[in-house]
């Protein structure tokens, strides 16, 4: 029978010569997947998916924006925006207008769409103060700074890869 980790142990008890163990990409999946369906069990009541609440909330606070700077933004690639907007856009939360050009188009909030957005940000911060509980406030202070400092590191390396490559 295969033992579960303790859930209160952290990154901070681990060896420090500790090797990773299995795949990361794996791993992150995972985490996000279950940490997806604890946000989504708080927004769904008001009719959002968590990745269309800030898809809408992005909007609200940036708009009125073109597609590809809000896809930059949220580092999320052409297709998998077009894709979530759909819903946004076929309910009438967001509107898509013309641009500066013939060529560009810009995503703007309509009235019900930061109306709905006002609401799920009442959900997300529920859900957010629930998954502190949870999983402790310095797991989570802990998390978001590994995060970070993991793609400063990445974003580099990209670069690096750019100026190189």
């Amino acid at each position: 029978m295969r033992q579960r980790p303790d859930p209160r142990a952290s990154a901070a008890t681990a060896p420090a010569a500790a090797k990773p163990q299995g795949c990361t990409n794996l791993k992150l999946r995972q985490l996000s997947r279950a940490v997806t369906r604890h946000y989504d069990a708080y927004v769904a009541p008001i009719g959002l998916k968590n990745t269309q609440y800030s898809l809408l909330s992005h909007v609200v606070l940036l708009g009125p924006i073109q597609p590809s700077e809000l896809a930059a933004r949220m580092r999320l690639d052409a297709s998998t925006l077009t894709r979530n907007l759909q819903p946004l856009l076929a309910h009438g939360w967001l509107v898509q207008g013309p641009g500066a050009d013939a060529r560009s188009r810009l995503l703007e909030a309509t009235e019900s769409g930061r109306a709905l957005r006002a609401e799920g940000q009442r959900a997300w911060k529920t859900a957010q103060l629930a998954l502190n509980a949870r999983l402790g406030p310095e797991r989570v202070a802990a998390l978001h700074a590994l995060i970070d400092d993991c793609m400063a590191v990445l974003d580099a390396a990209d670069e690096e890869e750019e100026q190189h490559g």
